[in-house]
C-alpha cells in the first residue's frame, strides 16, 4: 500500500519523489548519506538539490542535516539533549569509537589526508594501547562491532578473503565519526576516554554511561 505524497512537498516533481524517499530512509536508518559512485552518487545529487526541504522535514525529530565541507556525505546530528533518535553504543562499542576518534584525529593532524585507513590489528594494537587495563575483544567481537559501525556509516570495512586473516582487514574510519563524539581536542578526548580505562567493556546490548 503506498502512502499519500505529502501535500507540502507537492512542489516535487513526480520523478524526482521516489528517490527522495530513498534518501530519507537511508539517512534515518544510518545516519549519513554516502554519496561517491554509482546510485549513492545520484542521491546524494538529489538530495543536495532538496537540502532545504530534507532539512526542514528532519528538524521537528531534532536532527541537523550537515553537509560535509570535504567529501559528498551529507550526516544526520542529533541535536543533544532534544533528540530522542539519538544512537546508543554499548561500552565495548564505546571504546572502539573513541579508539577510531584518537586515531582518525592523530593522522588529520600528521598530515592533510582525505583517507584514513588502518588494519584490523592495527586497530586492535591501538585499542590496547589507550585502554591497557581493559580486556580488549576477541576477534569475533571486534568484527561484530565493526559490522554495526560500519551499518551506522562510520566506517568503511574491506574484510580479507581469508577468514584467517582477518587482522589484515582495512577500515577506513570516515569522517562521520568525528562528528558522532565531536570533541573540541586531545585533553577533551582524554578525559572522557579516563572513565573507561578502570572498567571492561560491556557485553553486547549493554548502554555506556
Amino acid at each position: 500500500m503506498s502512502l499519500p505524497w505529502p501535500s507540502f512537498w507537492q512542489h516535487i516533481p513526480d520523478g524526482d519523489r521516489s528517490a527522495l524517499s530513498d534518501i530519507l530512509t537511508e539517512l534515518l536508518a544510518h545516519g549519513a548519506l554516502l554519496g561517491e559512485t554509482g546510485r549513492d552518487r545520484e542521491r546524494y545529487l538529489l538530495a543536495r538539490e532538496y537540502h532545504r526541504e530534507i532539512a526542514e522535514y528532519l528538524a521537528p525529530l531534532h536532527l541537523e542535516l550537515v553537509p560535509d565541507p570535504d567529501r559528498p556525505i551529507l550526516q544526520l546530528r542529533p541535536v543533544p539533549g532534544d533528540c530522542g533518535l539519538m544512537a546508543r553504543f554499548t561500552k565495548a562499542e564505546t571504546l572502539l569509537v573513541l579508539t577510531l576518534w584518537r586515531i582518525y584525529h592523530d593522522a588529520r593532524m600528521e598530515t592533510v589526508t582525505e583517507t584514513v585507513v588502518i588494519t584490523a590489528n592495527d586497530l586492535w594494537q591501538r585499542l590496547r594501547l589507550y585502554f591497557e587495563t581493559v580486556t580488549a575483544p576477541t576477534e569475533a567481537q571486534l568484527r561484530d562491532m565493526l559490522g554495526r559501525l560500519r551499518n551506522r556509516r562510520l566506517v568503511r570495512v574491506q574484510w580479507h578473503d581469508d577468514a584467517a586473516r582477518f587482522g589484515e582487514s582495512q577500515v577506513e574510519i570516515l569522517p562521520t565519526l568525528p562528528r558522532v563524539i565531536p570533541f573540541e581536542d586531545t585533553a577533551a578526548w582524554e578525559q572522557q576516554a579516563g572513565g573507561f580505562r578502570q572498567t571492561a567493556p560491556g557485553v553486547a546490548g549493554e548502554e555506556a554511561a
